[in-house]
Order: C-alpha cells, then structure tokens, then sequence
C-alpha cells in the first residue's frame, strides 16, 4: 500500500510532466501579485509606448514557451489578455516583414537590424521618449 507521502510524489511527478504544475504555480504568482497590486496605489494608465514594449516581450516569452512568465507580465502589467494582431504591431512600429521574418518575434527581428546594421558604426541616436517618463517612485 502506498503511503500518503509516495501518492503526493506521484501526484506532483504527473503534473509536472503534464505541464499543469508550472500552470498552476504562474497562476498563484499571477493572483499573488494582483492581491498586492490592490493594496498599491493605482497603476498609472498603459502608455501607448508600454503597449507595444509588452506586446513585444510577450510575443518573445510565448515563442520561447515562458508561457508562465508571459501570464504574470499580463497580469502585472494589466495588458489586454487578448494579444495584439502582429500586423497591428509591426504596422506601428513602421516594421515591414518578409516571410521568412514572420516566423519570429518581432523583438528578434528589430534586434538582429540593429545588430547587423552598418549606418552610424552600429550606434543608434536615442531621442527622448514621446511621453514623459519616470522612475517608479520618483515625481516628474
């Protein structure tokens, strides 16, 4: 007969390798985190900028399959559940794909431009941001 202690190995060995018990554990992360972020002062609206930045590591975590990952980043971030249309995205961005490039991220694809681009020596001039923003816990 099997003791109390040889069922819950068992049990916890079954939903590891059916991929529940990574689920499970992302989900109470993701619960976790929105009981904290209740108790915080509200999260300041979801810029269009931060829109797109997570649209864009979401789209990486879920190609890696850090689909745990990618469910707390929603969560935290109050991103939309609903992905964006990669279209949409790379339309905003002013990103034009060839077939090839559709098959990844666009994060790897803006990546691997500024990895490979020759203009400037590789060095991009950044420009301030759009909006203003700010260090968390610090005033504009």
């Amino acid at each position: 007969m099997a003791t109390i202690s040889e069922l819950k190995d068992a049990m916890r060995q079954k939903l590891e390798s059916r991929g529940v018990m990574g689920q499970l554990k992302a989900r109470i992360r993701a619960e976790v985190f929105s009981a904290l972020d209740e108790q915080r002062e509200a999260r300041p609206s979801l810029s269009h900028e931060n829109l797109l930045i997570n649209e864009l590591i979401r789209e990486y975590l879920e190609f890696n399959k850090y689909r745990h990952t990618a469910s707390v980043l929603t969560a935290e971030s109050g991103q939309p559940e609903t992905p964006l249309d990669r279209q949409f995205l790379a339309a905003e961005l002013r990103v034009s794909e060839d077939a090839s490039s559709k098959s990844v991220p666009l994060l790897y694809g803006l990546v691997s431009h500024f990895l490979n681009s020759s203009d400037n020596r590789g060095k991009v001039l950044l420009r301030g941001a759009a909006v203003s923003i700010s260090a968390p816990g610090h005033d504009s």
